[in-house]
Parts: C-alpha cells; structure tokens; sequence
C-alpha cells in the first residue's frame, strides 16, 4: 500500500498564521464532556464550558483573525433546544474557520451509575420522572446533535487516565492540519464491541494464544505472542488482503475530507490476537505516512 501523499497537507510556513479552529463538545449528561474539557485545557486549548447554543457564533464572531494557535472548545451543556444547536453548529461552519463536533456518550446503566456514585440529580430530569427515563430521554433528544459529529467516543468503559489518552490522540498536535486522523484499537467481544468506530475486523479465525501454556500470561504486546498469532498462515493472507482494502479505502476516505477513521480488531478476551495485529496494521499504516493513535481498550483485563 503506497503513501497517499498527494492527500497530505504540506506544513505551514512559519509566516503563515495558523487558521481559528474550533471543536464543539457535546454529548449526554454524565458522558464526559467535563473531563473531556479539562484534558482540552491541559493541551492548550481555549475552553468556554457550557456555553449557550446561541452564543457559539458571537464567540467565533470575536477570533482574532491571523493569530497564531487560536484552537477554542466550545463545551455545550444541556438544552432543551437541540435545533438550536444544530443551527449554531451550521453557522459556524459557515465561517472561514475549521470546525469540529465530538459528541461523547455512554451506555444507559453507565450513566445510571455515574449518577448514583455523585447522587446528582438529572439535569433535564421532569417532576416525577426516574433518572433512567430522563437519561433515556437526553439521548433521544440528542439524536441529530450526535448525527453532526466528526468523532464520537464512548466513554462506557473508559477511565479518566483512557479517555485522557483518547484525546490527546485525537487533539493533542499543536499545529492544525487536515490529515485524517487514524485511532486503530483492539477489544474482546466478550467486553462488548466498540461503538464509535468505523472498520471493525474478526480475528477469532486465528489459533488463540490463550489455549497454549506459555504464551496464555502474556499479551499481543509481547513477541512471543506476536511471533505465534504473525505467523500463522491465515494472518499473511489476512494481512495481504487487507492491504488491499485499506490501499482502496483509506485514500478514498482522505479525498472525501474524512477527519477521523477508527479501525478496531477484535478476539475474545482483547489480550493476544486482536492486539498483535493491531500493532501489526498500525506499523504499516504509519510507515505509510498516516497519523496514528493507538488504543488497546481490553489488554489489561
């Protein structure tokens, strides 16, 4: 698979101001988008929280433009107006800025629990209403505001310290730029299967680790176990034809204007054959010029 460079985006003369991006954070109550603002703030970023739908246009109005670094999050708390925040997410793609959503949720009993542990009530929550049926409600209503997302994440199973790292992957360059950002990431099926992503792959095909002795303690990160799952058979010609498909793929999704691409592997526990080759796939897509984050959600349970 050749490097797409006709796609990549040259690096910007140090004469050149970098352009006023902005990123919408959005998503359901207890999801995360005030973790997500704070790991923002620790990468530079300008964060206004909770910020009225009707005044995200004012804040992009107010940018200095040709200032250099000018990244703002915009964090939008809750509302009974989703349409209005689809408008204001239309305005300002509008304007001469480069605009991003990330729309972060969680499952139903996850957040059910987040609210028990903090005994918080629901912000949205009616008079008489249980917190299962408002949160269900929230995301309902949310339904066309996770439709405008660019990325979304799942904060499910993610600790703090994850969805620190999630960010950082996804956020964490200094300089703006219009490369595809690629997360490739491994998981169990047993765990259950990843929700915010794009290419997911079934390598339960493959001889699993676990049934030999010696590699069954160890992981996908460890050569021993690397070695057995690379050199099966089955795994080059996997390996082969999937080349194949992300050589048709990949540069199809950079011309199209994709901004992020998640592709997840998956075994049954996430600790050997979906780790391995996730390495694996992230390897050859790197030395292929694709920036990379790199995940491995189930490793270490």
């Amino acid at each position: 698979m050749e490097p797409v460079s006709t796609e990549q985006t040259e690096a910007l003369s140090p004469l050149e101001p970098t352009p006023t991006e902005f990123l919408i954070v959005t998503g359901a109550s207890g999801a995360g988008r005030s973790q997500a603002a704070n790991h923002l703030e620790d990468l530079g970023w300008f964060v206004v929280d909770n910020l009225p739908p009707s005044l995200i246009p004012k804040v992009a109005e107010l940018a200095q433009p040709g200032q250099r670094s000018r990244r703002t999050a915009l964090v939008v708390g809750n509302t009974h107006d989703v349409d209005e925040v689809i408008d204001a997410i239309a305005e300002l793609r509008s304007m001469d800025v480069r605009v991003r959503v990330l729309y972060l949720q969680a499952g139903i009993d996850a957040l059910v629990r987040r609210y028990d542990d903090t005994r918080r009530r629901h912000p949205l929550a009616e008079e008489g209403e249980s917190l299962t049926d408002a949160i269900n409600r929230e995301i309902e209503m949310l339904e066309p505001v996770r439709g405008e997302a660019d990325v979304t994440i799942a904060t499910t199973n993610l600790t703090v310290h994850d969805l620190r790292d999630r960010i950082v992957g996804l956020f964490g360059d200094a300089e703006v730029d219009k490369q595809m950002s690629t997360t490739v990431m491994s998981f169990g099926y047993k765990h259950g299967l990843p929700r915010d992503v794009d290419l997911v792959f079934d390598c339960r095909f493959l001889p699993n680790p676990h049934w030999v002795e010696d590699l069954r303690p160890l992981t996908g990160k460890d050569k021993a176990v690397a070695d057995y799952v690379l050199g099966q058979p089955a795994t080059g010609e996997f390996l082969r034809r999937l080349d194949q498909l992300l050589d048709l793929l990949m540069p199809a999704y950079v011309r199209e204007g994709k901004s992020y691409l998640t592709v997840a592997f998956g075994c049954t526990g996430g600790r050997h054959r979906a780790v391995a080759l996730t390495i694996e796939v992230a390897r050859r897509l790197e030395a292929r010029g694709f920036r990379l984050n790199v995940t491995h959600r189930d490793v270490d349970r």
